[in-house]
């Protein structure tokens, strides 16, 4: 007995024009955003071990670098300090002269149609790797606030672009917005870490900031067993001024990132944290999967969750790849 289906969908997959055309989410480079890992105190680039093809890079070397990615296609970068200036506060990260606002100078200067954005935490500057400023074994969270203020406000002088606050303190972004507006830096956008779990992925990540951490960020980052928290965290933030949303990890918080891009109107941002990053990389070199279609495959998946933006440190090659 013959069967003849009544619809047939692959009529629209039969060949790659068809399947271009009628294809529904789409990245681009203008999607992208790259981290970029600075190192005071250096001469020569440093690998990151557990993150191959990724490197912290001699603050010498920045101005060359930061004009590489935008001649290599990529709009957009985050930047992260590796301090030898560290302190129990970060103070490092507020001083008109310190890492932070010294990167984002030249950054600016090198590629002034660059957007550069800062990543507003302490974890790099500080002593005890920690977030915020650390009172009886936790991280006080009004005091943090103060401190977040004075940082946010020197890397608007230094030149910035955009501020991303990643610390999780409650308040954050009212208080930022504040302290901003205050100065007269009404037009500084923010892109919240508004939804940062507590997570595994992390791991790399504490070796490319070269991070003194030890102990647990749990008290103050998203349990990520809690999925109407994490939609609420984020809605507060949308609340006090964020004017970009974002998921932190991604592939594991697919659901997440479409919850809250269903409950908000604004950008959605996600990163593609080192831990993920390192797992692509480890299993693309043992030869089992396909390096190129796998990150491919997980940028749609993140369109298709409803993000925007993607932090990835994958930025450069998607940009070929994507050509």
């Amino acid at each position: 007995m013959t069967v003849t289906p009544n619809f047939r969908f692959r009529r629209l997959r039969r060949t790659p024009v068809l399947r271009a055309l009628t294809r529904q989410v789409h990245c681009t480079a203008n999607d992208l955003i790259l981290p970029l890992f600075i190192e005071e105190g250096i001469t020569e680039k440093v690998a990151i071990a557990s993150m191959p093809g990724v490197y912290r890079i001699a603050e010498s070397d920045l101005a060359e670098r930061v004009k590489q990615v935008w001649n290599n296609g990529v709009k957009a970068v985050i930047l992260f300090g590796v301090s030898h200036q560290k302190d129990a506060s970060g103070s490092d990260s507020w001083d008109a002269q310190g890492l932070l606002a010294r990167c984002i100078k030249i950054a600016r200067e090198a590629v002034p149609e660059m957007l550069v954005i800062s990543d507003n935490c302490f974890c790099e500057y500080t002593d005890h790797g920690h977030c915020g400023v650390v009172v009886d074994g936790d991280v006080d969270n009004d005091a943090t606030l103060v401190n977040l203020q004075k940082q946010v406000l020197s890397c608007a002088r230094a030149g910035v672009d955009m501020i991303a606050p990643s610390g999780m303190m409650d308040g954050m972004i009212a208080a930022i917005r504040q302290a901003l507006d205050a100065e007269g830096f009404t037009h500084i956008p923010i892109m919240s870490y508004s939804t940062k779990f507590a997570s595994a992925f992390y791991g790399p990540f504490r070796e490319a900031v070269d991070s003194s951490f030890k102990g647990s960020r749990n008290s103050y980052q998203q349990d990520p067993a809690n999925p109407r928290e994490a939609l609420a965290e984020s809605m507060q933030d949308e609340a006090e001024g964020a004017d970009i949303l974002m998921v932190k990890p991604g592939l594991a918080y697919l659901d997440v990132i479409a919850n809250i891009s269903q409950h908000s109107s604004l950008p959605m941002a996600v990163y593609q944290v080192s831990g993920e990053f390192a797992m692509i990389k480890a299993a693309a070199n043992a030869g089992v999967i396909d390096e190129k279609a796998v990150v491919l495959e997980t940028m749609t998946a993140f369109k298709r969750a409803g993000c925007d933006l993607i932090i990835t440190y994958y930025a450069e090659d998607l940009v070929q790849w994507l050509k």
